[in-house]
């Protein structure tokens, strides 16, 4: 693993000098999961300013990213919103498990878009609303995290036939920003900028660590932008934009 993180750090170091500060020398595709949408976005503007290459984004659920990459979808690196995924694809040998870390570790909030209501448990158990929004639990790890909550409440049963899905937690959003559903389980990075008594931080202690991996794919190993990429989101630079965003981390942070 050291003698990986070296050269990994040395191609990085070597892909830094070598591109031009302006225009796009090279260019990477990743696919990142919903709920890391915004801080990537951000990662991705300070690593093409770096480097002058150009990154291509994608954003879905976690689920729907991994299928395409089984089916072959030219992606080089890959932001999943669990460690269950990346695993899988270590297994199945599109990525090697020593190109696999830990970039963030998730939040999970329950939000209200509206100012007079104060989301919590208490909330949850009188039941004064009519649709709560969660993301579909069987393909982002923050729909699993939302049910998990509910049955360690004891409030899944209860609650099912208010229960509204969305493809992601980027789509669970939509539904609650836009009052189609009154309160939603969404991730901390969504709801920075909300009044702190819109939102109720869930207590880890409701569901499992949402701890997102990040894998350089095999198709992407030969690709020095997306090696230097995959380099630059474990960097200070990185860490202070993913820390900005309402995510912690277990990884180091390389010098």
């Amino acid at each position: 693993m050291r003698i990986f993180r070296y050269l990994l750090s040395a191609l990085s170091a070597l892909m830094f000098a070598t591109l031009p500060a302006t225009g796009k020398a090279s260019e990477t595709r990743i696919a990142v999961a919903a709920n890391f949408a915004a801080a990537a976005e951000e990662i991705i503007t300070a690593f093409e300013a770096k480097t002058g290459a150009e990154v291509r984004m994608s954003v879905g659920a976690t689920g729907q990213l991994y299928a395409q990459i089984l089916q072959a979808a030219p992606f080089d690196v890959f932001l999943a919103a669990d460690q269950n995924r990346p695993d899988l694809l270590v297994a199945e040998g599109l990525a090697r498990r020593e190109h696999k870390i830990t970039y963030a570790i998730g939040r999970l909030v329950l939000y209200s878009a509206d100012p007079e209501v104060e989301p919590g448990p208490d909330l949850l158990k009188r039941s004064e609303f009519a649709r709560l929004a969660i993301a579909n639990p069987a393909t982002a790890p923050y729909g699993a995290a939302a049910i998990s909550t509910l049955q360690r409440l004891g409030l899944k049963q209860a609650l099912e036939p208010k229960i509204v899905t969305g493809t992601s937690v980027s789509q669970t959003f939509q539904f609650v920003a836009s009052t189609s559903a009154e309160l939603g389980f969404v991730a901390l990075a969504q709801v920075l900028d909300a009044s702190p008594a819109q939102r109720w931080l869930v207590p880890d202690t409701l569901h499992a660590p949402i701890a997102q991996d990040a894998v350089l794919l095999q198709a992407g190993e030969g690709n020095p932008t997306a090696v230097a990429l995959f380099e630059f989101l474990q960097s200070a630079e990185a860490r202070d934009i993913i820390n900005r965003f309402g995510y912690a981390s277990s990884q180091p942070v390389a010098n």
